[in-house]
């Protein structure tokens, strides 16, 4: 399978199965083009001569495998899984009232509630007990808002620190916090401890504080982007995103990446909202085209960004071309409910963040040890061979078939992708290539 298309004035040919990606002319682009298509190559306005030569050197690419090459291996064939990554839910509350918080605002539809120490370390217990052989785990400490439980935080990483050593672990703690609550000492702490740390803010102000408000109704911009910066500029060569979210109200999402760059910040995610489709702010159908061409004047932006000698790094775009993720991973994507679960303040296991609080996605509990292993196997079945749609998808190694929180969320059902976030996935593919081809002069 080879997906073809044009990025400013490129044409590009991607082979799906083996990664590679080769730069055409007009005259290549349009056979194979053509060839795909099974029509007339014959009947293009070039020579007979210029066509047969074409034909050959498109065959002797088939050949060597790089153009139309066989389906990656099944998942079966790929061994074990096991639990390797946790979203410690440290807070079930927040200290502010966004708009659009998938989790309700921080309480995830139910009480408002505090992770205890002891339910946190039954969960690093339980991640243990289920990861076996695995040396290197990720805990993301999450919320709601988890410097709220800072005192919990910090006995949690603690006690990883004491599983390490007596199981010969590696614990990789993440933050993802909105940094209201972050003073020098929780700095200080969160660069001793924390290998990722991710800062929600939106770019600019007028978007941010619309739709980011404190408890008192007000903007959260002028706090947040200053903890922003701080973490962002502290963490030097540590890792660190700021990570926006981007609704129907800012479909010129580039300006709010000018924005966060203006700040001094320059390593950025900015993610659609999920939301239902009714909702005052949601992506809806009539968006996308739009997103799309947003998508790709990032892209343009960013190329020219970087060629004035400036750093930037936008997260869908950055894709690791000379190898690629594992064969595993381009299968089954994130792994959620698989080889990642989530934990609530209530010791309750979950497959991802967003399924938290959907009681009949309840795989177990870290309290009394148990795990649904009939859920599992439902999520693990759900990879890009198991659903059609994405098995003949030009984009499914860079997603590995979507979110399944999205699919549950929109279409009631894991295996079906929501169409929508399959169109954001592909453009991001073709512009992260594009930037690629561009800036490596292939």
């Amino acid at each position: 399978m080879v997906n073809l298309f044009a990025f400013k004035d490129r044409y590009i040919a991607h082979d799906v199965e083996s990664g590679a990606i080769h730069t055409l002319d007009k005259a290549a682009f349009d056979v194979l083009g053509v060839i795909q298509n099974k029509g007339d190559v014959y009947a293009l306005p070039y020579s007979e001569e210029e066509i047969d030569e074409i034909i050959g050197e498109l065959d002797e690419l088939r050949a060597l495998g790089y153009l139309d090459a066989a389906e990656l291996l099944p998942h079966e064939e790929m061994g074990e899984s096991v639990i390797k990554a946790m979203c410690l839910h440290l807070a079930h509350d927040c200290n502010l009232r966004c708009e659009y918080c998938f989790a309700g605002t921080g309480e995830f539809h139910g009480e408002r509630m505090l992770m205890s120490e002891n339910v946190a370390k039954k969960a690093l217990d339980y991640l243990v007990e289920h990861s076996r052989d695995r040396h290197n785990l990720e805990v993301d400490l999450f919320g709601g808002e988890p410097l709220m439980n800072w005192g919990v935080l910090r006995e949690t990483v603690a006690y990883g620190r004491e599983l390490e050593k007596k199981h010969n672990k590696r614990i990789n703690f993440t933050l993802t916090t909105n940094g209201v609550a972050l003073d020098d000492e929780k700095l200080d702490y969160i660069n001793k401890e924390m290998f990722n740390v991710v800062v929600s803010l939106d770019g600019r102000k007028e978007i941010h504080d619309a739709l980011r408000k404190m408890v008192n109704g007000k903007g959260s911009f002028d706090l947040v982007a200053r903890s922003a910066v701080k973490i962002a500029q502290s963490r030097a060569d540590k890792e660190c995103y700021v990570r926006g979210t981007f609704t129907n109200r800012n479909l010129d999402f580039t300006e709010d990446v000018k924005a966060l760059l203006e700040l001094g910040i320059d390593r950025i995610s900015l993610e659609p909202v999920v939301l239902d489709e009714e909702n005052v702010y949601a992506i809806r159908e009539e968006h996308v085209e739009q997103i799309l061409d947003e998508y790709e004047r990032l892209a343009d932006f960013i190329i020219e960004y970087r060629a004035s000698g400036r750093k930037i790094i936008f997260f869908h775009f950055m894709v690791d071309f000379s190898g690629g993720p594992c064969l595993k991973k381009r299968v089954s994507g994130c792994g959620a409910g698989v080889e990642y679960v989530a934990v609530s303040p209530e010791g309750d296991v979950y497959p991802c963040h967003q399924f938290v609080g959907e009681k009949d996605c309840r795989m177990g509990s870290v309290i009394d040890g148990t795990f649904d292993d009939s859920i599992r196997e439902r999520f693990k079945r759900c990879n890009i061979l198991t659903k059609p749609e994405c098995r003949a998808c030009t984009a499914k190694y860079f997603c590995g078939g979507g979110c399944a929180a999205n699919a549950h969320k929109y279409n009631g059902n894991i295996n079906k992708p929501h169409t929508i976030t399959c169109a954001f996935e592909k453009k991001r593919a073709e512009c992260a290539m594009g930037i690629h081809v561009i800036e490596s002069g292939i």
